[in-house]
């Protein structure tokens, strides 16, 4: 990307910092890992794909919302995510119902964690990124019975920040 669009890019960004990610890559014709990079440093920590790690840490968080955005539809999921294992070269959430499935976990060469304003509320998720700049799927932070994120939640995605994309010192 040149300097030129990586400025307006960013520019773009802090004035919509809740730009629908995978629309402002696809009008851009930018990966959505770009657009991440480019949203301003207080929203957005990118670390490293540990997959595995993060899911486990997830799985006993409790009711969180699982997307999935393809060009052609958007799936959610609202529940608890399973544990998991890995085997067979897969992530496998071990459940027979619910969500369930296989993630080609070593596909994911990073994991951001985004905190930003969306439709007139505080959002956060853990957007989980493949090799090539695409979202492999998105997990959202819980919320309670009047809309706000859940605190609980809130302070497990926090220490999974710490852990896997720590803060430049």
């Amino acid at each position: 990307m040149l300097a030129t669009e990586l400025a307006a890019l960013k520019a773009y960004m802090a004035d919509n910092p809740g730009a629908v990610i995978e629309d402002v890559a696809r009008e851009r014709m930018v990966t959505p890992r770009a657009v991440l990079e480019a949203m301003p440093d207080s929203m957005v920590r990118i670390g490293a794909g540990a997959l595995a790690d993060a899911m486990q840490d997830i799985a006993e968080w409790g009711e969180v919302t699982l997307i999935v955005h393809t060009d052609d539809a958007i799936f959610e999921f609202t529940g608890a995510i399973p544990k998991g294992e890995v085997g067979r070269g897969y992530f496998n959430l071990m459940q027979p119902r619910g969500l369930h499935g296989h993630i080609r976990h070593e596909r994911c060469a990073a994991i951001a964690f985004v905190e930003r304003p969306f439709m007139g509320k505080v959002s956060a998720f853990i957007a989980f990124i493949n090799r090539d700049g695409g979202l492999m799927f998105k997990v959202f932070v819980g919320r309670d019975e009047n809309r706000a994120l859940r605190g609980d939640q809130l302070q497990r995605f926090h220490a999974l920040a710490d852990r896997l994309a720590p803060r430049a010192a």
